[in-house]
C-alpha cells in the first residue's frame, strides 16, 4: 500500500512547477549596480536550464515595487499546492530595527509586504533566499510552515555588502556542492556550500566577518525540510528528467530520499528492529527505483 501510494504521488508530482521570482535591486554605486544585474542574470540562465521550472526576473530600474508585487501576483494565480517556488532577493537590505526592507528604485519593499504576497501563494514548497545585507532581519516576517528561510545575514544588524549570494549562485554551477553524489543539488547542499566559501573569504582574505548565512524553517526539521527541496539535476539525472516517465521515478527517488532522511530524524525515538526494518525497505525500494532510472 504505501509504494502505490509513493507511486501516485511520483506520478503528481512529475507535473508540478518550480516558480522562480529572482529580485535584484539598488546598488547605490555603479559596480554594485553592475555586480546584483550580473548575478541576477547569471541565476536565471542557470534556473531556466532546469525542467519544469518558470523563472521571471527583475533587476535595474525594472525592480521597482509594482512590478515586483505584481510578479508574485502572477505566481499566486497559476501556482498549484504541488507547485514549488524560489524568491532571490539580492541587493541592500536595510533593518530600522523593527522593519527590514529591500532597497528597490521608487519606494521599498518590507518583509511584512514580502510575508502578505507570499501567504496568497499555494505552493506547497516554498524557500526564500535572501542574500541582502541585514537579511537577517527579515526571517521573523517571512517564517511559516512549508517555508525555508535562507538568509546572508544572521541579524538586520549586519549591514555591509554580502558575498554570500556569489557562493549561492557558484553552488548551482559547481558539482561539488553535489556533496552526496546524487546529481541532485539540494537547497542544504547549496547552503552549506555558500556559507563554507563565504567564511574561507574572511579567512583567506584576514577579514572580520560581517556576514553569518542562516537557515530556518521555524523547527529543529529545517535542514530535514532544505535537504529534500531539489534546487537542479545536474549530469545525467538533469537528462532523465526530460523524460516524462523517468522525471517521475525521479519525484519517486526524492521522496524516497527523504523519506530516509526523516526516518534517520526519528531514529532515536523508534525501536532498532523497527528502524531497521523501515529502513531497509526503503533502502531496497530506492536501489529498485534507481535501478529503472539507469535503464
Amino acid at each position: 500500500m504505501r509504494i502505490a501510494v509513493l507511486a501516485l504521488l511520483a506520478v503528481a508530482s512529475a507535473s508540478a512547477t518550480t516558480h522562480c521570482i529572482v529580485v535584484a535591486g539598488l546598488g547605490g554605486e555603479p559596480d554594485y549596480e553592475q555586480r546584483f544585474a550580473t548575478w541576477a542574470q547569471e541565476l536565471d540562465k542557470t534556473l531556466r536550464a532546469t525542467a519544469e521550472t518558470e523563472v521571471e526576473t527583475l533587476s535595474g530600474a525594472n525592480a521597482r515595487r509594482e512590478n515586483v508585487r505584481s510578479a508574485f501576483e502572477n505566481v499566486a494565480k497559476k501556482a498549484k499546492s504541488e507547485d514549488a517556488l524560489i524568491v532571490v532577493l539580492l541587493g541592500h537590505g536595510s533593518f530600522d530595527g523593527t522593519e527590514y526592507k529591500i532597497n528597490l528604485p521608487g519606494p521599498d519593499v518590507s518583509a511584512t509586504d514580502l510575508a502578505g504576497w507570499l501567504d496568497r501563494i499555494r505552493a506547497g514548497r516554498q524557500l526564500i533566499v535572501n542574500a541582502t545585507s541585514a537579511s537577517g532581519g527579515s526571517v521573523h516576517a517571512l517564517l511559516r510552515q512549508n517555508r525555508t528561510v535562507i538568509t546572508a545575514t544572521k541579524a538586520g544588524t549586519e549591514k555591509n555588502a554580502t558575498v554570500f549570494p556569489r557562493y549561492w549562485i557558484e553552488a548551482m554551477r559547481d558539482a561539488a556542492a553535489d556533496a552526496d553524489k546524487n546529481e541532485v543539488i539540494t537547497a542544504l547542499e547549496a547552503f552549506n556550500f555558500a556559507q563554507t566559501k563565504t567564511k574561507q573569504f574572511y579567512d583567506t582574505n584576514k577579514r572580520l566577518a560581517t556576514e553569518h548565512p542562516t537557515l530556518d524553517g521555524g523547527d529543529s526539521a529545517a535542514p530535514l525540510a532544505a535537504g529534500r527541496f531539489a534546487l537542479l539535476r545536474i549530469g545525467s539525472i538533469q537528462k532523465a528528467a526530460s523524460d516524462p516517465e523517468k522525471r517521475a521515478l525521479l519525484t519517486k527517488r526524492e521522496q524516497l530520499e527523504g523519506d530516509i532522511d526523516r526516518l534517520k530524524f526519528q531514529k532515536a525515538a523508534m525501536p532498532t528492529d523497527e528502524y531497521k526494518r523501515q529502513l531497509q525497505a526503503l533502502l531496497l525500494d530506492l536501489a529498485r527505483t534507481q535501478a529503472e532510472i539507469d535503464k
